[in-house]
């Protein structure tokens, strides 16, 4: 089995020294080529690219779409299986690689994810949502529909749980890639991939004893943006709809903020810290109900000038988003 690695980049920063150490740590089973798709970085991203034995292809920024630019990526390798991540995700032990491919002697396995863990600057609301998703422990669970079930028959959130990838770092077969390519998807090319090898009654294999640290010291307004376009892109793909009111957005920002603001607390963070978690907690409440709340409208159908308006709205929302 060749296995190829594909990652697309942009300024990646000083955290990319720590991505190309874990990859250079892999013993055992490694890659046979490595591919970066760079954006045009200026803060010589690709000199330390170059360095670790990668190739670097460039593209104009202003072309870059996650599907499209991981396809580019994908056709200009090799590989029977094509390793996708992203330039902040560090592989946690020597294994990781030989841990990520072995689902794939099922031969139903099409994709392969695994499990992340934070940072450790990561806000602690977030650390513990990364460290509870998706909740299926550190064994290896394959997904796949029953003989005779239908995807669009199951409620939406199984739906969501049955497709759910997630191209932080992951691995596809290149057969499977070749059925059901990535793009051209601005969002979310990941779970629309999960989607269409699922509802074709392939299988896809969640790798718990694989572990990539991955997370973001992102503002509460931009943890909110991506909010917006993960749950517009939920709506149109399982119509799955998180808050479906006004009424339902303020219920869920009071209840929410009390939980939330309680387990800061139940944490006992040295004062400074606990007042600035607290600060950005609130926050980030507000801004994920109004995201779950406003992505599910922009997702839905609309004519005329509704739509145009969920258009307009929805493409400065996603400005910015990586």
């Amino acid at each position: 089995m060749r296995i190829s690695l594909v990652i697309p980049t942009y300024n990646a920063g000083p955290l990319l020294d720590d991505v190309l150490s874990g990859i250079a740590a892999l013993r055992g089973v490694t890659f046979d080529e490595k591919l970066a798709i760079d954006s045009g970085s200026g803060d010589g991203t690709t000199e330390k690219l170059l360095r670790a034995g990668f190739r670097v292809d460039s593209i104009d920024k202003r072309t870059f779409d996650h599907g499209g630019t991981r396809d580019l990526g994908i056709s200009r390798t090799t590989g029977d299986v094509v390793v996708l991540m992203v330039q902040d995700a560090t592989p946690m032990s020597p294994d990781w690689l030989e841990r990520m491919v072995e689902p794939f002697r099922h031969p139903q396995v099409f994709g392969v994810w695994c499990r992340q863990v934070p940072r450790p600057n990561c806000q602690p609301v977030l650390d513990r949502r990364i460290r509870g998703w998706p909740g299926w422990g550190e064994g290896v669970t394959i997904k796949q529909l029953q003989p005779g079930q239908q995807l669009q028959d199951l409620p939406p959130f199984d739906q969501l749980m049955l497709c759910a990838f997630d191209n932080v770092a992951s691995a596809i077969r290149r057969t499977a890639w070749q059925q059901f390519p990535l793009g051209p998807r601005r969002f979310g090319e990941d779970i629309w991939f999960g989607k269409r090898a699922i509802a074709a009654g392939f299988a896809l294999a969640h790798q718990g004893g694989a572990v990539v640290m991955h997370s973001h010291d992102r503002s509460a307004w931009a943890e909110g943006k991506r909010t917006f376009c993960d749950h517009r892109n939920l709506v149109g793909l399982f119509g799955l709809v998180g808050i479906p009111s006004s009424q339902a957005r303020k219920q869920g920002i009071v209840q929410a903020t009390k939980e939330h603001l309680d387990y800061v607390r139940s944490l006992k963070l040295p004062a400074a810290q606990e007042a600035a978690a607290l600060r950005w907690t609130a926050d980030y409440v507000r801004w994920q109900c109004w995201g779950q709340y406003l992505g599910a409208k922009a997702g839905s159908n609309h004519r005329g000038w509704k739509a145009r308006v969920w258009r307009w709205l929805g493409k400065r929302i996603e400005r910015g988003i990586g």
